[in-house]
């Protein structure tokens, strides 16, 4: 009895209970492969998982500011529900969350837009930086735009023919990639200009931003030893960069992309980075 009024008394608390109970276990299935079927052009898995997702963002969106109707005594409760719908939101995190190497292929594929664009603003920013500047700049970021079309490339190949030598190449280029830009950051913090070392960082990281997300979800399909391989292959670590990035600039590029909270967004790159560094990166 006591269960059921407990239900009764605290509906939003237990809502929320079993919204994150469905969140978590479809999470659990989705990563273990299993799907229960298809639901238009996902499964039936991701769309319980997606529902109950909103569902939660809904509950933890109660009015408990100035001027709230809210009962002191209860926005501690409503603050706490809020903290584990996003605890449970964290669980599907877009690129940090287990998935299978086509949808890793295929969200590389929808960051291309986003690297080109931030790839072409790296080519015309030397042109704003100061003469001695420029230079360097140039020189650090001369393999942005080829790198950047192999990668993608690749992507689209996996795509078309998921197989393990692809993935194998894929692995490989996104770290290069990834190596590319590490060494870029760490060139653009040694220009003296105030001005131009803010240009540079600020282009640089965009590039940054989209090649971490795409090796952390490429990290998500790859065997142990894989990673490990590609770590050894990293050698200007996430650790040695992390002074010149940006965390809320990094966040909102994010943010756009998935078209989510930014809060949201900012644990997510937050993840990823620890991520990449307890593996090597």
């Amino acid at each position: 009895m006591n269960f059921i009024s407990n239900i009764w008394n605290q509906p939003k608390t237990s809502a929320t209970g079993l919204l994150i109970a469905i969140v978590t276990i479809a999470g659990a299935l989705s990563q273990q492969g299993v799907t229960l079927g298809t639901a238009g052009t996902g499964t039936v898995i991701t769309l319980v998982s997606a529902i109950a997702t909103a569902l939660l963002g809904l509950l933890a969106r109660d009015p408990d500011g100035a001027g709230s109707t809210v009962p002191v005594s209860s926005r501690g409760v409503t603050a706490k529900l809020g903290a584990w719908a996003l605890i449970a939101l964290l669980l599907q995190l877009p690129f940090v969350s287990g998935c299978s190497g086509t949808t890793v292929a295929q969200d590389i594929v929808n960051w291309t837009p986003t690297l080109q664009s931030a790839v072409t603003t790296v080519d015309s920013t030397a042109a704003l930086l100061a003469p001695a500047d420029a230079p360097i700049f140039a020189a650090a970021t001369v393999g942005f735009d080829a790198a950047s079309n192999l990668l993608v490339g690749q992507a689209k190949a996996y795509l078309a023919n998921p197989s393990a030598s692809i993935l194998a190449q894929l692995q490989s280029q996104v770290v290069a990639f990834q190596q590319q830009v590490n060494a870029a950051l760490l060139q653009a913090g040694k220009i003296s200009n105030p001005a131009s070392q803010n240009h540079a960082l600020a282009a640089i990281q965009a590039v940054s931003t989209i090649v971490s997300a795409m090796l952390s979800l490429v990290q998500q399909v790859s065997s142990k030893g894989a990673v490990v391989r590609m770590a050894a292959d990293s050698t200007v670590k996430t650790a040695e960069v992390r002074q010149f990035l940006d965390e809320k600039r990094a966040a909102r590029i994010v943010a756009e992309h998935y078209e989510e909270p930014v809060e949201l967004a900012r644990m997510q790159v937050e993840q990823a980075e620890q991520n990449a560094t307890q593996a090597g990166f």
